[in-house]
C-alpha cells in the first residue's frame, strides 16, 4: 500500500520555467446575463449574418476536418477595401485560435532560452508569461507621465544596445490607451533586424493608428501584425485571430502550430463577419460616440480618468477599486480592477459599449462612488 501511494506521488518533473511560472488568468466563468465592460468585448454580439451562417452549419461541416481555403484571400480582400494602400498578398496571412495563440506560436517559433524579450509597462498580460515559458528574459519599461506616454527614446535606445529577440508593442496599448504612430513604429523596426517587432492591433478600429497602410513586408520582414475578430466583430467565443507579415515568417510561425486548430464554425463565423463590415463599422462608430459622451460626464464631473485609444478607459474612483468593482457587479455590470497592476494602483478599467450601455454604467457608477 506504502508503495502504491510513494509511487503516485512520484510525478515527472515539469521544465524548472513552467514550475515556476504564473500563468495569465483571468475571470472565466459567470458572465454571462451581465453588462461586460470588463474584457473589451464586443458588447452586442456578431452581425445577423454571422447568427445565420452559424446555424445553416451541415452536419457534413461539423463532421469533417475543418478548411480553411479563400479565408486569408477574404482576409486581404477586407483589409485592402478599408485602405487602398495595404500591399499585402494571402501568403502574408496566418489563421490563428485567436491573438492569443498567435503571440504563443511567434514564441514558440523565435524565442529561445536567455533571449531578450522588450515590451512595456503597464501592458497586456498575456506577452510575460509566453516569454517565460520559453526562459527568455524580460525587460518592461515603463510608460512615461501620468498621460502614459510611450517610451520610444528609452526602447530605441534598449534595442540599439542588447538587440532584443521580440519586442512586443501593443497599439494602442491595452490597458493605458496609449497609441504609437505607424511611422514611428518603421523607424523602429530598423533599428535591428535581430529584433522581430510584434505589432499587437486588437483595438486598432478604435483608432486608426495601423501600420498595415505604410508597410512593405519585403522591405520589412522583421514585423508581424496581429489582429482579431473579438473586440469588434463579436466572435470572442469562437476564438480566431490573425497573423500578418513576411510570407516567411508567417511560415516560420505557422510550424508550431496544429493543422486543425482553428474549428470550422470559427471559420464559417469569419467569412460572414468580414462580408458584413457595415455591422463592424457601426458598431465602431457607435462606440467611439459613447466615448465622447462619457469623457464629457467624467470633466463634467471632475472624475480622474484616462481617455485614449482603444475601447476602453481608466478610472480613478474616491472609493475603494475592488468595493466599487463588488456594487457594480450587484448592479449587473461587470468592469476590471487594475488597483494590483504597476503603475495603476487605484483604478479600474472600464470597457466602452454602446451610448445606452454607457449611460447604465454612469448612472450606477455615480451612486456606487458618490460623483
Amino acid at each position: 500500500m506504502d508503495k502504491t501511494e510513494n509511487s503516485f506521488f512520484d510525478l515527472p518533473n515539469p521544465r524548472k520555467d513552467i514550475e515556476d511560472l504564473q500563468p495569465y488568468s483571468a475571470p472565466l466563468e459567470g458572465r454571462r446575463n451581465l453588462l461586460r465592460l470588463d474584457f473589451n468585448e464586443n458588447t452586442i454580439g456578431p452581425s445577423p449574418l454571422v447568427i445565420k451562417s452559424l446555424r445553416e452549419i451541415s452536419r457534413d461541416e461539423i463532421s469533417i476536418y475543418p478548411e480553411y481555403s479563400g479565408l486569408k484571400e477574404k482576409v486581404v480582400e477586407t483589409l485592402i477595401k478599408q485602405n487602398s494602400s495595404v500591399n499585402i498578398n494571402s501568403s502574408e496571412v496566418g489563421i490563428f485560435n485567436g491573438v492569443d495563440a498567435a503571440i504563443n506560436a511567434i514564441f514558440h517559433a523565435y524565442g529561445d532560452f536567455d533571449d531578450l524579450m522588450l515590451t512595456t509597462s503597464p501592458t497586456f498580460g498575456y506577452y510575460t508569461p509566453c516569454a517565460q515559458m520559453r526562459g527568455m528574459k524580460i525587460n518592461s519599461i515603463p510608460y512615461e507621465g501620468r498621460n502614459f506616454k510611450y517610451p520610444f527614446d528609452s526602447i530605441c535606445e534598449f534595442i540599439t544596445q542588447n538587440n532584443p529577440k521580440i519586442l512586443l508593442i501593443c497599439n494602442p496599448n491595452n490597458p493605458t490607451g496609449t497609441r504609437l504612430s505607424p511611422e514611428r513604429i518603421l523607424e523602429i523596426t530598423k533599428l535591428s533586424s535581430k529584433t522581430l517587432v510584434v505589432v499587437d492591433e486588437l483595438y486598432e478600429a478604435f483608432t486608426g493608428d495601423s501600420v498595415l497602410p505604410f508597410v512593405n513586408f519585403q522591405k520589412t520582414p522583421n514585423l508581424v501584425v496581429l489582429r482579431s475578430l473579438s473586440k469588434t466583430a463579436g466572435l470572442a467565443s469562437l476564438r480566431i485571430g490573425f497573423a500578418i507579415g513576411h510570407s516567411k515568417v508567417i511560415n516560420i510561425i505557422n510550424r508550431v502550430t496544429g493543422p486543425y486548430d482553428v474549428n470550422s464554425f470559427a471559420v464559417i463565423a469569419a467569412f460572414a463577419a468580414l462580408t458584413d463590415q457595415s455591422y463592424i463599422d457601426s458598431y465602431v462608430n457607435e462606440v467611439l460616440e459613447a466615448r465622447s459622451w462619457i469623457k464629457n460626464k467624467f470633466e463634467s464631473f471632475n472624475v480622474k480618468h484616462h481617455i485614449n485609444g482603444g475601447n476602453y478607459f481608466l478610472l480613478w474612483p474616491k472609493s475603494n477599486p475592488k468595493q466599487v468593482e463588488q456594487k457594480l457587479k450587484s448592479s449587473g455590470i461587470l468592469i476590471r480592477n487594475m488597483d494590483k497592476k504597476k503603475y495603476l494602483k487605484g483604478s479600474i478599467r472600464v470597457s466602452i459599449g454602446t451610448m445606452d450601455q454607457m449611460k447604465r454604467f454612469w448612472s450606477a457608477f455615480k451612486v456606487v462612488d458618490e460623483v
